[in-house]
């Protein structure tokens, strides 16, 4: 998921139409992480340090590349289990602070918390020296229709202006029709249009069921995307273990060179990551976790130098919507492997 949207389940309802089923699908995440190494046991602050992360450190040819800590955020859907309250809210951005996140990226506002307001949310940030520089919102359709709501529009960009935003980002689609990918597409280069004349830039989040639904020839959703969605207006932020993910379900020989090429073959350019890890073979003995989920930053299988140093973007967000100890650790964890990570 993310930002309450079911990826997972997109995903295993294409493979399904395909004939496969979850068994197929833990045996496609065993297949991705054959030959990674997994990491030891032990506390997250200690198992996510980069140089013990499968194939990177100086020994393996990595250069002295950083990700700058000012270009790393998270998306505060991970964080969502411990933010029900204000207290809770103002307690993990509290947290964020002291681990060093200067920006974060949204996930709507927090009614229940008192905090229902742009503004009230942005006064509560800025307290403690963090940017929304980005959030997750879907396109702005009439409740019950396909028509652009233009009301929803321009509340959804009133809130962005208001938080100073750079970012505005769909988090999800998802139809069998071929139809709805493309009217989608078209409603995304209009909204995108908008949000430009606002000083925003306008982009799409991937899962991977863009990848494995088949919408008729073979034709998947992602090729309809890439070539609707006009490069001038709309860029990608491309979330890798999804990327990783599709690549192990089309059953691509080296997921981590698929995710590569999503990222390099598209015309629209990918500025944002959401950077989560996934968890390899030894995930039920190492962390009782499934093989194939989401993990916390280097506790998986995923070559994150190999991709960085393919393509490096503005904004490297972290991400896991399954926290594999708490909140607040997946967090810290994200933070120092992403400021310690050479590639």
């Amino acid at each position: 998921m993310c930002f309450g949207y079911d990826g997972d389940a997109a995903l295993r309802e294409s493979l399904e139409r395909k004939g496969a089923s979850r068994r197929g699908l833990l045996r496609g995440a065993v297949a991705g992480a054959a030959g990674a190494t997994v990491l030891a046991a032990g506390s997250p602050a200690i198992a996510g340090k980069p140089s013990q992360h499968p194939g990177q450190g100086h020994g393996h040819g990595y250069g002295r590349n950083r990700v700058k800590t000012e270009l790393i955020s998270i998306q505060l859907y991970t964080l969502r289990s411990a933010m029900t309250t204000n207290a809770s809210v103002l307690q993990q951005f509290d947290q964020l602070a002291k681990f060093g996140y200067e920006r974060v990226e949204r996930a709507g506002l927090y009614p229940g918390a008192g905090l229902e307001t742009a503004a009230k949310l942005k006064a509560e940030l800025d307290k403690r020296g963090i940017w929304a520089s980005s959030s997750h919102d879907g396109i702005s359709t009439v409740q019950g229709g396909t028509a652009l709501d233009p009301a929803a529009l321009n509340k959804k960009l009133d809130d962005a202006n208001t938080f100073g935003q750079k970012y505005l980002v769909v988090p999800y689609l998802n139809s069998n029709l071929k139809s709805d990918w493309e009217r989608w597409a078209e409603q995304m280069n209009t909204e995108a249009v908008a949000a430009r004349k606002r000083g925003l830039r306008y982009g799409y989040h991937n899962h991977a069921h863009e990848f494995t639904i088949d919408l008729g020839g073979g034709v998947t959703p992602w090729e309809i995307l890439t070539s609707t969605l006009d490069p001038k207006l709309v860029h990608l932020e491309v979330d890798l273990y999804w990327a990783y993910t599709g690549g192990v379900n089309t059953g691509a020989a080296d997921p981590l060179q698929f995710a590569i090429d999503v990222i390099h073959s598209a015309p629209q350019e990918v500025r944002q990551y959401h950077v989560k890890d996934r968890h390899g073979a030894d995930a039920i003995k190492l962390y009782n976790q499934q093989p194939g989920d989401m993990a916390d930053l280097g506790l998986g299988v995923i070559d994150f130098p190999t991709i960085f140093k393919a393509h490096q973007v503005e904004e490297y967000i972290v991400e896991n919507d399954t926290p594999d100890f708490q909140p607040a650790a997946t967090a810290n964890t994200g933070f120092r492997y992403l400021e310690g990570l050479d590639f």
